[in-house]
């Protein structure tokens, strides 16, 4: 069975960056599984699997633009460091939930300058090109639930 719409697909993956340092790997665990077209992986690797079957492996170079998308510097600000109240020691790193005007958005402080503190709202890996290396173990129809759903049920099946 070939890799498509309403199939759903078991891959193991190592991603790696353009240093070839490894950001993710599958290694030691179970194969990943996703439901193909519907966006449970990044869109540049999802095109790239489509069609495979099981026991194909292959390496994907995946763009910004359909990996985490490019930076975005209007997603950097600087705010008060009141606006971090409860928190008594913030450092480079850590990472909060903020409202913005399109919803709940993840951010990381970068810098803590005396009362400035620098948050990031690009994704982690906003920019880079991703390299994953993929073996595909197992490919199989999804049920009508997973679909309904729009992601992968285990064993057993799954409750809302």
């Amino acid at each position: 069975m070939q890799i498509a719409e309403r199939c759903v697909a078991y891959f193991h993956y190592t991603l790696t960056n353009d240093a070839g340092e490894v950001l993710d790997s599958s290694e030691g665990r179970e194969p990943l599984p996703y439901l193909h077209g519907v966006g449970n992986i990044v869109v540049g690797l999802e095109k790239a699997l489509s069609g495979k079957k099981a026991g194909d492996k292959l390496n994907v170079d995946v763009s910004p633009e359909e990996g985490y998308g490019v930076r975005n510097d209007a997603l950097v600000q600087v705010v008060p460091k009141a606006a971090f109240k409860g928190v008594d020691d913030l450092e480079p790193g850590m990472q909060f939930h903020a409202e913005s005007n399109a919803g709940p958005v993840s951010v990381v402080v970068t810098k803590v300058d005396g009362e400035n503190v620098t948050i990031d709202g690009n994704h982690p890996l906003a920019g880079e090109t991703l390299h994953f290396v993929v073996e595909i173990t197992e490919v199989r129809e999804a049920s009508v639930e997973e679909v309904l759903h729009g992601h992968v049920h285990g064993a057993g099946g799954h409750h809302h």
